[in-house]
């Protein structure tokens, strides 16, 4: 390990092809294939919505908030959490939370038609410049991530309570992603051999896989298509079958090194408690014994069943669609108004081109192209926020709470 630099070298190399690391020390406990054999005596959903519930009524038992904040997308996910809280706490004020993004779809809209159907205050964080506090939210996970929406959404929480509930969890505990399963399905077969199987789903992860992803990298990166596939090949190197094989690989992926360990530094930086109800230890180990037909829908592509079957049951299932939602912005129009401009400012004098860790000639390539194509776009960002990591902490030049305008 080079001693100036304070991750391992494998990292930057997993966080901008897998976007997480698997070196990161998990939260949350590692699955293998065998915790995926089907269990044909699953509880029905009345004890899964009783699970959800008793988490959230044992993390607020002792707790002294008037008030507690929750992460709203409109989603079936953080629905059916603000649902629950109001069912086990029906006289608590709740204050949701929601952001808009400039020039993306507004799901806030739907957000508030579900915060005043459980009548709680409802906050829209409105990002013009989606990028512009990059540098204080990576200070804060130390790591060189880009997508850090909820970097926003706790600072906006820490404001009303001490307390803030997310819905995390419930694509990769009960087949969220189901535009990843509709692709994979339909480029592999039962016959397919396990290191087709990770190419494939390599490929499935459109948002920024680009075709020179090697490229990128320089020589002190030290990438390797083969490292990255040894890291997935044991998920697709068993006798489950391709959905479950794709469940377990997307359980130990994000939410195990992205999306956990992040949203918990940012949360530990404010100071505040993250109640996750649907990640709890009881949902996450009966989980994956579930028989995949009763997560997803695959003649009409519909993931998260079980939940959806709680809404309904609760009356509230017209208050979400069959498509996935979340905090989602739209990065092409982002790059026209701010990311091309930022990315030109700090990628064309990288320092980490500069000491060896990235391809000079793969950014002069493709910034200037006027097309450029959404994954190339993400990728950038991907590059702009290692950049900010590298300034802050190798060279040391950039100070917190620099803004990116």
């Amino acid at each position: 390990m080079d001693n100036s630099f304070p991750l391992q070298n494998s990292s930057l190399v997993n966080i901008l092809t897998l976007r997480y690391d698997p070196l990161l020390k998990p939260n949350l406990p590692k699955k293998t294939s065998n915790d995926f054999e089907i269990n044909n005596n699953i509880p029905n959903t009345e004890f899964i919505e009783k699970t959800i519930c008793e988490n959230i009524e044992q993390n607020l038992k002792f707790s002294n908030e008037e008030k507690i904040s929750i992460a709203l997308s409109g989603g079936v996910d953080s629905t059916l959490a603000l649902s629950l809280v109001r069912k086990v706490k029906p006289n608590i004020e709740i204050e949701a939370i929601s952001i808009k993004f400039a020039d993306s779809v507004d799901e806030t809209i739907a957000a508030s038609k579900i915060a005043h159907k459980f009548n709680v205050n409802h906050s829209i964080i409105y990002l013009e410049n989606y990028l512009s506090e990059l540098p204080k939210a990576i200070s804060m996970i130390k790591l060189p991530f880009w997508d850090l929406h909820w970097y926003y959404v706790v600072k906006k929480a820490k404001t009303f309570s001490n307390i803030l509930i997310s819905g995390d969890g419930g694509d990769e505990l009960f087949s969220g992603y189901t535009f990843r399963y509709e692709k994979f399905l339909s480029i592999t077969s039962k016959n397919s051999t396990p290191l087709e199987k990770v190419k494939a789903y390599l490929e499935c992860h459109e948002r920024d896989r680009v075709p020179d992803q090697e490229n990128i990298f320089a020589e002190k990166s030290n990438f390797s298509w083969n490292s990255i596939y040894d890291i997935l090949i044991p998920y697709f190197d068993n006798n489950l079958s391709r959905l479950d094989q794709v469940y377990l690989a997307d359980y130990n992926g994000k939410l195990l090194y992205n999306f956990n360990p992040i949203n918990s530094r940012i949360i530990n930086y404010f100071q505040m408690k993250l109640i996750t109800p649907i990640i709890n230890e009881k949902l996450i180990k009966l989980s994956s014994h579930i028989p995949s037909k009763l997560k997803y829908d695959e003649i009409n592509n519909i993931g998260k069943l079980p939940l959806r079957k709680i809404l309904q049951k609760n009356g509230h299932d017209s208050l979400v669609n069959n498509k996935k939602l979340g905090f989602n912005v739209n990065t092409v129009n982002l790059w026209k108004s701010h990311g091309y401009n930022l990315c030109k400012n700090y990628l064309i004098d990288s320092r980490a081109v500069k000491d060896g860790w990235i391809n000079s000639d793969w950014i002069q390539k493709h910034i200037g192209d006027p097309d450029l194509n959404v994954k190339y776009i993400n990728k950038f960002f991907g590059l702009l926020a290692f950049e900010i990591w590298y300034r802050l902490f190798v060279t040391k030049e950039m100070n917190s709470n620099t803004k990116l305008n």
